[in-house]
């Protein structure tokens, strides 16, 4: 949370303006503004205090190669968010992520859509946030179902979920109708986006602000 102080002087009445700046540059407020229409006999001074509230967010991720891990903290630094691993609790290996082999662990999770792998730790501290990223690689052209199993261990009742995702074509398909399934009526899924692995700070910032999150 950060306290906004305004000093608002009357007129433009030169003790008034010299007291407003000197509080401003040292410190003591934020910013100061000139009320309009006010006759300068009422030389008075007025202090508002606004409270504004900053917007707490965290970057979840899955990654099973590393891949989604380097875009997540790139995310995190871009949108000022606490990063958090969603790690399975039996790491996959190579022969589980082989998406050919029809028996592979990942292709057995995936065929199942009421498959929950299950995760190592529930320390993510959801309440503690506003608005929570999501991220994680494109399986079958959906989210892992290992996601699903992180969005039910949790409350996110009331709360944005932002989706983001890796992949090496697939878009984000019906991953954003398939894990609201896994939250509250009130939380709210956006669809996000596929980003390259390779995508900077500055364009994951610009995809922040457009969000207005």
């Amino acid at each position: 949370m950060s306290i906004t102080v305004n000093i608002c002087y009357t007129g433009e009445n030169g003790n008034a303006r010299k007291f407003a700046e000197e509080m401003m540059q040292s410190g003591t407020v934020d910013k100061i503004r000139s009320e309009e229409g006010i006759p300068d006999k009422d030389k008075k001074f007025i202090v508002k205090q606004e409270e504004t509230i900053m917007s707490k967010k965290l970057a979840a991720y899955f990654s099973a190669s590393g891949v989604t891990a380097g875009l997540a903290k790139n995310l995190a630094e871009a949108a000022g968010a606490d990063l958090y691993e969603i790690r399975p609790a039996v790491p996959y290996t190579n022969a589980d992520l082989n998406w050919q082999d029809k028996n592979s662990r990942s292709s057995v999770e995936m065929k199942d859509k009421s498959f929950r792998p299950a995760i190592a730790d529930t320390n993510a501290n959801i309440a503690d946030y506003d608005t929570i990223f999501v991220g994680f690689p494109i399986w079958w052209y959906v989210a892992p179902t290992i996601i699903n199993t992180f969005l039910e261990a949790y409350d996110f009742s009331g709360k944005p979920i932002v989706l983001f995702a890796t992949s090496g074509g697939s878009g984000m398909g019906n991953s954003a109708k398939e894990l609201k399934l896994s939250v509250s009526d009130t939380a709210v899924i956006k669809e996000g986006k596929r980003f390259a692995a390779n995508t900077t700070v500055s364009e994951l910032k610009k995809w922040v602000e457009s969000l207005g999150v």
